[in-house]
């Protein structure tokens, strides 16, 4: 079986996700991932910008590409994710939809 072809299948369950998003948005933030909360909103909380989201979704889909074939958070779905719990379920439903 060809490398590329090959992903660990295992479903992500919520907390691993939210573990995830903590991690690499905290990483970009250059703050603690506990002081992320799911309630939070990515622009009135955590003062994120339109450029640290982006770096999120690359971080995110590099990290789930090896999980999930061809997961991508698609564009135009950028403007509804307005918290971390937004993201988070958005990412639970798309990558263990396969």
């Amino acid at each position: 079986m060809p490398a590329e072809t090959h992903v660990n299948s295992s479903p992500m369950d919520r907390s691993e996700i939210v573990d995830l998003v903590r991690e690499r948005l905290a990483e970009i933030l250059e703050v603690e991932p506990s002081s992320i909360n799911e309630g939070d909103s990515f622009a009135d909380d955590l003062e994120a910008d339109s450029l640290a989201l982006i770096e999120l979704v690359e971080a995110i889909e590099e990290e789930l590409s090896e999980r999930t074939v061809g997961f991508r958070i698609d564009d135009e779905d950028l403007e509804d994710l307005r918290t971390v719990r937004d993201a988070v379920d958005y990412i639970d439903a798309r990558a263990n939809a396969a």
